[in-house]
């Protein structure tokens, strides 16, 4: 944690963010770091270190309703009283125009993983045109609104009639975390489904901070993510020449075993983007960062490849 040191930003949408930095000497670029649920930004600072020794000053903040972030329509759970989803991506233009503001020449890059993947798709939709991004990573996300999540959805309606917004969804437990437990057969702990590293899951659990359930009012938020980033008319906004890097585990019961990046990947491709690439890391589950070596180490050396590769052909169009 000395190693991600965290500052206090006023964000637009009224919170407290609390944003970790990893800035390098001499950076080459901007990464904006989005977390996933249930979690929070503290829990990357081994990869921010990775990434800022390769030359890229790190920015991530803890989402509304999560880790040190401070709102006072979001306590822990929830994202807001109303409109959440919108809530969120204005908190993360906020630390967009902050890091901007502080690197103004250089690319910058949008990363998210999973929860924080369906917040950067979304992100970009919103704002790639009119701020130039120089590649968007989307890992082991799912912005695919088939008949499960439209049951869900169903589901969830009940849920708020009867409980009410701001209780712990029960529907959610059932579906999803107990779900994605049972998927691992010969599981150690409720949460193996994360990763086969044993002292990341078991670090995980201790975390008060993690692991949470989440409320109906930010599971409703949630699908309004999930909705929007994979609607086909939120798609049509990104703009044809955004590079997107996809990655998922061929293990992570959250992605369907990587099937919803394959969907997104051609999504994108049929829409026109010319520059996706797929990459599904054989036996990795859902938080490839937080993986065995043998399967983190590469995954993230490829996430700096690419970036690399994509500043590199921006500087040779700028000769």
């Amino acid at each position: 944690m000395s190693q991600f040191p965290a500052l206090t930003l006023d964000s637009a949408s009224g919170a407290a963010l609390h944003v970790y930095r990893a800035v390098p000497a001499v950076p080459k670029a901007v990464i904006l770091l989005f977390h996933g649920l249930a979690e929070h930004a503290g829990r990357y600072g081994r990869v921010a270190g990775i990434l800022a020794d390769a030359g890229y000053a790190v920015y991530a903040h803890d989402h509304r309703g999560h880790g040190s972030t401070v709102a006072r329509d979001a306590p822990l759970r929830r994202f807001a009283r109303r409109d959440g989803a919108d809530a969120v991506l204005l908190d993360c233009r906020t630390v967009f125009d902050f890091a901007r503001s502080n690197h103004p020449a250089l690319p910058l890059f949008v990363f998210g993983h999973s929860m924080g993947g369906l917040v950067a798709i979304n992100f970009a939709e919103r704002h790639a045109r009119e701020n130039t991004i120089a590649g968007l990573a989307i890992w082991n996300s799912s912005v695919k609104a088939d008949w499960q999540l439209r049951l869900g959805a169903f589901g969830l309606r009940i849920e708020k009639a009867l409980k009410g917004s701001d209780v712990a969804s029960g529907l959610f437990q059932r579906a999803m975390f107990d779900a994605w437990a049972k998927s691992i057969p010969a599981r150690r702990t409720e949460f193996d489904w994360l990763s086969h590293d044993p002292g990341a899951v078991d670090a995980y659990i201790a975390d008060p901070l993690c692991g949470f359930t989440p409320t109906v009012s930010m599971m409703d938020d949630i699908i309004t993510l999930i909705r929007k980033g994979g609607a086909p008319a939120s798609i049509a906004a990104l703009p044809d020449d955004i590079p997107v890097h996809l990655l998922g585990g061929s293990e992570d019961p959250v992605t369907g075993k990587g099937e919803a990046l394959h969907w997104l990947a051609g999504r994108l491709r049929d829409k026109g983007l010319g520059d996706v690439t797929l990459s599904i890391v054989e036996g990795a589950r859902h938080e490839t960062l937080n993986e065995m070596a043998s399967l983190r180490d590469p995954a993230i050396a490829d996430l700096i490849a690419w970036m690399d590769a994509r500043i590199a052909q921006r500087t040779g169009r700028k000769r």
